[in-house]
This record gives C-alpha cells, structure tokens and sequence, in this order.
C-alpha cells in the first residue's frame, strides 16, 4: 500500500475513533454524576481510549487466530465494563462478549447499548464466572491499592490456561517475572497465562 494511502486510512480512522470518542465522553460526565461508588476505593466509570483498546483486542485477537482458538463462541469478559463502549468493541470484534458493571447508572446504559443478556449488574468480588473466560478486559477499577492488587491476583488465578489478560493501569507488575504468563507485546499491557497453579 502507497504512504499516501495509509496516511488517509490513519486520517480516517482518526475521524471514527475521535466520533466514538465524543459519544462516550457524553456518557461519561453523567455516569461520574450519577455514581453511587465509594470513590475513596473505587473508580466511577472512566472510559479507555477506543483506539487504544481496538489495538488491544486486536492483539488479543490475532493471537488466538494463531493458535486457531479464535472459533465462534470464543469468549470475553470486560469486568467494569461502565456504559458498555469497550464490550460492544468486542462483540464487534468476533468475541461473545459479556460485561459485569455494579454502578447502577453505567449498567443501565450498557444494558441498553448491549442487551440483557450481556450484562450482569454484578459486584467484581461476588462474581464467580472469571474462569469460564478467554479473554479479560479491564481498565483498572479500584482507586484504593491494596483492593486493586488484590483483584488483580483474583483474575490471575481465576484466568483458564490459555486465557489472555489485559489489564490496562495495572499496579503489580510481577506478572512479568511469573511463568505462568508471557506479555504478548512490550507496548501493551497484554499477557497469555501459558500454564496453570500445578503445571
């Protein structure tokens, strides 16, 4: 393809991603309004970048494309999925994608955007599906630390072999020295758990 050519693809996508973008940010001022959250440990919904997390999935994608996992049915998980944006990026990415969202106002937008049965207004600690997932999205929920590296070791436990974790605004990166998982890309906060506990 001539440089010129993918300059205006860039230039395109920019458009649609900026576009996206603005609709979020819509829902975002009222979701941080309306949030019943303790905020002093938890996160009101804040959206992830579209571009950004299109070129995580993407990531995520092309690996299980690889490794001829990407079948119908392959499965998706966005715990704090917020209104939805980044469940319904992944739905429209291929993925069977579900999202769980405890503040009641976001959950009620992405059940609109993405229907009943792909949402759970469900709080992160009592779910107990973790493990059923290929992949799992998050951006990162808790504003307290010791909460948020505690769920973090939930999802890494409760991750299937096989899995793959994005974990955007993650704060313990022992991950990286864990043989359990491999970092997928140096730019992006993508792993594959390659074994489980007894392996």
């Amino acid at each position: 393809m001539k440089p010129h050519c993918l300059n205006a693809r860039e230039e395109e996508l920019d458009l649609f991603f900026g576009v996206i973008n603005r609709f979020i940010g819509y829902f975002t001022r009222d979701a941080i309004r309306a949030s019943q959250n303790n905020t002093q440990q938890e996160y009101p919904f804040v959206p992830m970048d579209t571009r950004q997390a299109h070129a995580q999935i993407s990531l995520a994608r092309a690996l299980l494309q690889r490794q001829k996992k990407m079948v119908p049915g392959v499965s998706f998980l966005d715990v704090g999925c917020g209104i939805g944006n980044v469940t319904l990026l992944a739905e429209l990415m291929d993925f069977s994608a579900f999202g769980i969202e405890k503040d009641e106002y976001p959950y009620k937008i992405a059940q609109k955007l993405m229907g009943r049965e792909c949402v759970a207004q469900d709080d992160i600690w009592e779910f107990d599906r973790f493990q059923e997932f290929d992949v799992i999205y998050y951006f990162r929920p808790f504003a307290e630390k010791k909460l948020q590296i505690d769920f973090e070791h939930l999802i890494e436990e409760k991750l299937k072999p096989g899995g793959i974790l994005i974990a955007n605004r993650k704060m313990d990166m022992d991950i990286d020295h864990d043989q359990r998982f491999r970092r997928l890309e140096e730019a992006w906060p993508v792993w594959q758990k390659i074994k489980g506990e007894d392996e």
